[in-house]
């Protein structure tokens, strides 16, 4: 992650002057500056974790806290409209929420859905649609969709996801725990869903999988994971009910990336084990003939929606081998800050750079 200078230093720059995650910790820094920011809330919660994380937490006075994320959508920046079906895209727009909601080791509960459609949109039958797929994924995991809005917007759709759950008090996994020693996990596998986007860009689309031979089946599989993501929900609540994880983060802009916000918001430092990553076999069989390089997408490659997490040694025997039919594996271990981010491969370490996704990424 790039340094951040005080705020104070910086009145004078612009957003275009800074990446966005230096951006959004200035954000945070001034918002933390607000008076009375708890008591603004009610005489009944209190703001547990605002700017930082994957949710933002509320602490109720029932035991109970509620966890509240949005996530945005846009057109050919987040999905192409002629690379997916309405239906998929309407699950994904929920699911990358409620991957949010698993990573803080919550139980999602409530969905609001705001849209902004072209007219053209809007007179077919791609709305209608779309909302198919975010209720067969809300029906899943019991999440009633509570409101939203809907908007004409001039060319481009645009969809705004905002999910809360709840777990017990105290309960939500932050970021910030991560203790030298704690081992990394990830639930699944990695790679696949970035190995997807890259076959779309390169002109791949969905085929029928009862007429398609066993490759198409393995690029329509690929193709899958990317425009139709499943948010490890099952492993978030055993990581939250059993207190398992010291941190916790969902892999959205890549292993690479989200370990460095892991880390820095735990202040440590991390080693990967090439050997130990869950590369999707899928991935290998595939990317060999394309030209993809499969421990790159694994490390660098975005929405896996996996979640990475730093579990102490002595409660890594209580881990399930499988929550909802997904495995886990231990990638590496949590580290002293001095150590830095690192890859092992073999005899050969490495630095791990942060180079997954970025909106506003600087070419050059």
């Amino acid at each position: 992650m790039h340094a951040v200078s005080h705020p104070e230093q910086n009145k004078s720059r612009s957003a275009a002057d800074i990446d966005e995650f230096a951006f959004i910790e200035r954000i945070r820094r001034k918002a933390g500056q607000r008076p009375s920011s708890a008591e603004a809330l009610s005489s009944e919660a209190t703001l547990s974790k605002g700017i930082g994380d994957d949710a933002a937490v509320i602490r109720q006075h029932d035991g109970r806290d509620t966890v509240i994320t949005t996530d945005m959508l846009v057109e050919d920046v987040d999905f192409r409209r002629e690379q997916t079906e309405p239906r998929l895209l309407g699950h994904k727009a929920l699911a990358v929420s409620l991957s949010d909601i698993a990573a803080m080791g919550a139980r999602p509960r409530w969905a609001l859905m705001s849209i902004g459609v072209p007219q053209q949109i809007w007179d077919s039958d791609f709305v209608e649609e779309l909302y198919e797929g975010i209720f067969e994924l809300a029906d899943r995991f019991d999440v009633k969709l509570i409101g939203g809005d809907l908007s004409l917007a001039p060319e481009k759709i645009v969809i705004d996801c905002a999910v809360l759950g709840e777990c017990s008090t105290g309960n939500a996994i932050m970021r910030s725990g991560a203790k030298p020693g704690d081992r990394l996990y990830v639930t699944g596998s990695l790679g696949a869903s970035a190995a997807g986007w890259r076959l779309l860009e390169r002109g791949a689309r969905l085929e029928n999988k009862g007429e398609a031979d066993s490759e198409t089946r393995a690029v329509n599989e690929l193709l899958l994971r990317n425009l139709r993501p499943e948010a490890r929900v099952g492993w978030g609540l055993v990581m939250g009910r059993e207190r398992l994880a010291t941190a916790m983060i969902d892999l959205s802009d890549g292993l690479s990336s989200d370990l460095h916000h892991l880390c820095q918001e735990s202040l440590v430092g991390a080693v990967v084990n090439a050997e130990q990553l869950p590369i999707d076999p899928l991935l290998i069989r595939v990317c060999g003939r394309r030209a993809l390089d499969p421990l790159m997408l694994a490390l660098h490659g975005g929405e896996d929606f996996e979640l990475l997490c730093a579990i102490p040694p002595e409660k890594a025997a209580r881990l399930p081998k499988k929550v909802d039919g997904v495995p886990i594996s231990c990638i590496g271990e949590i580290k002293e800050a001095t150590d830095g981010i690192q890859v092992a491969e073999g005899p050969r370490v490495w630095r791990l750079d942060a180079g997954g996704w970025e909106h506003f990424r600087r070419e050059g």
